[in-house]
């Protein structure tokens, strides 16, 4: 009997101060596939990187990725630093829900994507809790974010609290993130821990191709099904 309580003990201790969501065990349906693409439009978009500037390859890449998402997925854009604000107060606000979560509005995402420029700063955090609070809000089923950023949060505010402060609350969201081109080792921490609080997939992109590849990585559990052809 003591040997019964001591190894339900070991095994109900928590390992880490905050409990991480296996990738493994977050599974999708169709009927509940949500995905909500948040994009960092700020300044900083407008660097070159292999010869082209970090916002076209995005929009070069989301044009590839659209038409991939099976069409029984509703999906959403919100986009933030795209407008330029000289209050800080205002800067670090400066995020939008510019195509609702839906059914089949690929192009329509990728084509708010293509009039946009980046302008402003890296409100992250404030974007993620829009995108929970309001643009995910009601509706039900497993939650998908993809965060697709090119730098840390510069608004005074941390993705990292956030997230665990979110997964205390509730357990129906998942975020990824790519952080493209990012070097400081405090914001690639802080990106990391968004990921891996929330079960999601974490993933550095250096180039063009490694961007595409993290992404068809994250969008995967909701490709479109390929039928086969066998040809006589």
């Amino acid at each position: 009997m003591k040997k019964f309580i001591l190894l339900f003990i070991l095994f109900t201790i928590p390992v880490f101060a905050y409990e991480v969501y296996s990738p493994n065990n977050f599974h999708y349906t169709q009927a509940s596939d949500k995905l909500l693409f948040v994009i960092d439009f700020s300044n900083s978009m407008t660097e070159y990187v292999n010869n082209q500037t970090k916002a076209n390859q995005v929009k070069e890449l989301m044009s590839t990725i659209l038409p991939q998402i099976s069409p029984e997925t509703e999906v959403g854009l919100r986009v933030y630093g795209h407008t330029c604000n000289f209050l800080a107060y205002n800067a670090c606000r400066s995020s939008e829900l510019i195509v609702p979560l839906g059914f089949n509005n690929s192009v329509q995402i990728a084509s708010k994507l293509h009039q946009l420029r980046p302008k402003g700063m890296t409100p992250i955090t404030y974007s993620l809790k829009q995108a929970v609070k309001k643009d995910l809000n009601e509706h039900n089923g497993i939650k998908h974010i993809i965060l697709l950023t090119d730098g840390g949060e510069n608004c005074d505010e941390s993705p990292c609290d956030y997230a665990i402060a979110l997964m205390k609350q509730r357990r129906d969201i998942k975020i990824d993130v790519i952080a493209f081109d990012v070097e400081g080792y405090d914001d690639l921490a802080q990106l990391k821990c968004t990921a891996d609080v929330t079960g999601g997939i974490f993933s550095e992109a250096k180039t063009k191709v490694e961007l595409f590849r993290s992404m068809e990585n994250m969008i995967l559990p909701h490709k479109k099904e390929v039928e086969a052809v066998i040809l006589k």
